[in-house]
């Protein structure tokens, strides 16, 4: 064995051979973690941090822009498609009872600090304008079934369409997403 190991020696001198060593010194453990060190997220550079956010700022925007027009590319699948858009052009052309519902709240508020009979009185007012909120949104979407299964196909009526019908038409019309864009009267053919 002691053979073996001199000659070996004599073959390869100690740093001449190739691949022997690395070329470059161990760096110290400071440097090594100096090296992977990045920031936790993103960069630190103020500049860019800026650009970035108003970069992010100008792309929303666009979209609130664009889902408030009705462009079907900034919509989200709730809103998409062309049967929702002939839904939100029916309600938008009609008066619905809905819409009066959170102004009529506000006024039988007022009414119940009102001592006496008026409190009752305008108990029952509510839940009767709440009745007949309730079977105008069941009338818009019988109705609607109709005019979809005509224009569209009865077996290509998406469903719940009665729902996202009843629930724009509960809204105040200014306060609707995507913005109301067909005037009254003016139905969808």
């Amino acid at each position: 064995m002691a053979q073996r190991g001199a000659a070996e020696e004599n073959e390869t001198p100690q740093g001449t051979g190739p691949g022997v060593g690395k070329g470059r010194p161990t760096p110290s453990r400071k440097e090594a973690q100096a090296a992977n060190a990045r920031p936790i997220v993103g960069s630190r550079d103020k500049a860019a941090v800026k650009e970035q956010r108003r970069q992010q700022a100008e792309a929303r925007e666009r979209m609130r822009t664009g889902m408030m027009q009705g462009d079907e590319r900034f919509l989200g699948p709730r809103d998409r498609g062309p049967q929702r858009r002939y839904v939100r052009e029916y309600v938008d052309a009609r008066w619905n009872v809905g819409e009066l519902l959170i102004p009529m709240m506000l006024v039988v508020l007022v009414m119940t600090f009102i001592p006496g009979p008026i409190q009752v009185i305008s108990l029952f007012v509510i839940w009767g304008f709440v009745g007949l909120a309730v079977l105008d949104a069941l009338f818009l979407g019988m109705r609607l079934k109709g005019k979809l299964a005509e224009k569209f196909g009865a077996d290509r009526v998406q469903p719940g369409f009665r729902w996202y019908a009843a629930m724009r038409a509960f809204q105040f019309r200014p306060l609707r997403a995507p913005k109301a864009l067909t005037k009254r009267g003016n139905f969808p053919s």
